[in-house]
């Protein structure tokens, strides 16, 4: 005889994330498989990304220019780096 596992009902809500954190980190989503459903997703490919090392300063300085520019550090990084490749290959 299969006995079946007394399952705690999911709260509709929780009054912090550390009181939905100790749930989950006693229950498993698996326990409660009527609770979900499946939902169709479109993505679509933004691009790589990548990290590089630099020095120190010259973070400092992209930061700074890229506050002054309000964007983003990644913008005037990659600015330069092509600037910096176009004229390598003159």
């Amino acid at each position: 005889m299969t006995r079946k596992k007394r399952v705690d009902p999911i709260p509709k809500e929780f009054a912090s994330y550390e009181e939905a954190a100790e749930f989950w980190d006693t229950h498993d989503t698996t326990d409660a498989p009527d609770a979900y459903r499946t939902v169709d997703v479109e993505t679509g490919f933004r691009g790589r990304y990548y990290e590089i090392e630099s020095a120190e300063d010259v973070v400092i300085a992209l930061r700074k220019r890229a506050q002054e520019l309000g964007v983003s550090i990644s913008d005037p990084a990659s600015r330069l780096l092509r600037q910096e490749l176009s004229t390598a290959g003159s």
